[in-house]
């Protein structure tokens, strides 16, 4: 059964999307393959039927994005939800510089996720102990930041660009949709200098914090004013399906949506990768092991052998 990647629409959870999809499709069994907020849109990646034994191995897919960090003002989701909770002046903004600034949040980091997650601690989740009126101890999380790029600094959410090129997401210079993608954001919190960044991440990166780390940085709180997740692993969002058309929508094979080398086995070595043995082999790294075209396993090779992350019979 297909992996299929939905344009979330803003507003909906991505367990409402599930939910729709199940429907749509006539069967319980549909996944996800990481969290898109209901204040942000674009790829969100499911997977039907049989293809949700893929989940666990999309889950750490790279993820781009289009982000508004509005400055000057904190929420306590850290993103358009609100209400404004603090505010601040925003220094005199210099493109170079703040590139200079996108610049060294990138590569390797801890990074704090927000209060208002669904990060569990203890068995509770944080979104809903913060809406009880308290807050969980998070800690830093490890992520990777790849690659931060400043389309531009505006006087608001407002007035920065919301068309855009889909063959490399920047900003067209119109609003015409026969040219450009239009995106509907949030409504703005206020009038608040914007930053428009196009980013390239890592698994498990929050950009409301983010947004909230640059404002710190600056010196002024912020939030996330609009997010576009443009792309999750090989799916971009040119290519994906929308609500409407989730019946209907063909997806790709749960295999060819894994994004990992494959090693085509003969008989011997399926069966012994099956059976839990470790088979002779010089791949490295983590591949796909097929067997005339069907999925076999995940494996991790050493150089030397294949250990069996996971096997299918």
């Amino acid at each position: 059964m297909p992996v299929i990647a939905v344009d979330k629409p803003l507003n909906l959870t991505s367990h409402d999307v599930v939910n729709r999809a199940r429907r749509a499709r006539g069967t319980k069994r549909v996944g996800h393959t990481g969290t898109l907020d209901p204040l942000a849109t674009g790829v969100l990646v499911l997977c039907v039927d049989d293809s949700t034994k893929v989940v666990q191995f999309m889950e750490a897919d790279s993820k781009d994005y289009l982000a508004w960090i509005s400055l000057g003002a904190g929420t306590p989701t850290l993103d358009a939800e609100g209400p404004v909770e603090e505010t601040g002046d925003v220094p005199p903004l210099n493109p170079a510089q703040v590139q200079t600034l996108l610049q060294s949040f990138t590569g390797p980091q801890a990074q704090v996720p927000p209060q208002y997650s669904a990060i569990q601690v203890d068995g509770q989740r944080a979104y809903a102990v913060a809406r009880a009126g308290g807050a969980l101890d998070l800690p830093a999380r490890n992520v990777v930041i790849h690659t931060l790029d400043l389309l531009g600094i505006f006087p608001s959410v407002e007035a920065a660009p919301r068309t855009f090129d889909p063959q490399n997401w920047t900003p067209t210079n119109t609003g015409d949709t026969d040219t450009g993608r239009t995106f509907t954001l949030p409504p703005a919190l206020g009038e608040f200098p914007t930053l428009l960044v196009r980013a390239s991440v890592g698994s498990g990166t929050y950009l409301r914090s983010l947004a909230r780390d640059v404002g710190g940085a600056l010196g002024v709180p912020a939030h996330l004013g609009g997010l576009v997740r443009t792309r999750v692993g090989r799916y971009d969002l040119r290519d994906a399906a929308n609500l409407d058309g989730l019946h209907e929508a063909a997806g790709i094979p749960d295999l060819a949506a894994l994004d990992f080398p494959v090693i085509e086995a003969d008989d011997r070595v399926a069966r012994e990768l099956r059976q839990g043995k470790r088979p002779a082999h010089p791949a490295r790294g983590r591949h796909v092991v097929t067997l005339k075209g069907d999925l076999v396993a995940v494996v991790d090779g050493n150089g030397e052998a294949l250990k069996v992350v996971r096997a299918w019979a």
